[in-house]
């Protein structure tokens, strides 16, 4: 699989913060069921990296990823962890060639055309586009569309389950990813037929 494949498998990409692992399998299955095989947790806590090992070990039906991959650290980390794919939120000349040499698909952060274009030199063409809102939302996609023709995005940040679908109409977004698919509340709480709902709602963005 490669990182426009991965675009492919879902319209939306559950972004995930995580501080307890005991949560990690129970929500990606009720992701999973919900319709959205792809997940992205984060390493922004300590419980990221052992929940994208438990995810890895107990849903085979889940596509868990390693988001806010920061540093070359970070990218081989996460594949001892188990992650099948790899998120950063920028991309440095060092980070890219990390997440390169893992062989796994990666989709490194750009927020400006040369950025995207410093990428496109080394045969990157998906991307995430973040801070997507902060960064020009789907204006600033649009205008990218056209020097741009051959680059995906999968714009994150500050995006909604009403603004979702604007996104995913245009021809240069793969897929999008949200944080609103497990709120805090609900994954403190434990409540997985809500994050089901969730996610049975964004699933259906592209049906």
């Amino acid at each position: 699989m490669n990182a426009e494949a991965l675009m492919d498998l879902a319209p939306v990409v559950p972004v995930v913060v995580l501080h307890d692992p005991d949560a990690a399998v129970p929500l990606a299955r009720a992701l999973v069921s919900g319709g959205l095989p792809v997940i992205e947790i984060t390493l922004r806590t300590p419980a990221g990296l052992e929940s994208i090992l438990r995810i890895a070990r107990e849903v085979p039906d889940a596509v868990v990823g390693a988001g806010t991959v920061v540093r070359p650290a970070d990218a081989e980390r996460a594949v001892s962890a188990g992650a099948r794919f790899l998120v950063s939120p920028g991309c440095t000349p060092a980070l890219r060639e990390a997440m390169t040499g893992t062989s796994l698909p990666f989709l490194p952060g750009v927020a400006t055309a040369s950025e995207a274009m410093a990428l496109l030199e080394h045969g990157v063409t998906a991307m995430k586009f973040f801070p997507a809102e902060a960064a020009g939302g789907r204006t600033a996609l649009k205008a990218i569309a056209g020097p741009l023709p051959g680059v995906r995005f999968c714009p994150t940040g500050g995006v909604t389950l009403q603004s979702a679908a604007d996104y995913l109409a245009l021809p240069n977004v793969g897929c999008v990813g949200g944080t609103w698919l497990t709120p805090t509340d609900a994954v403190e709480r434990g409540d997985w037929d809500r994050i089901k709902g969730l996610a049975a709602e964004a699933s259906a963005l592209r049906a």
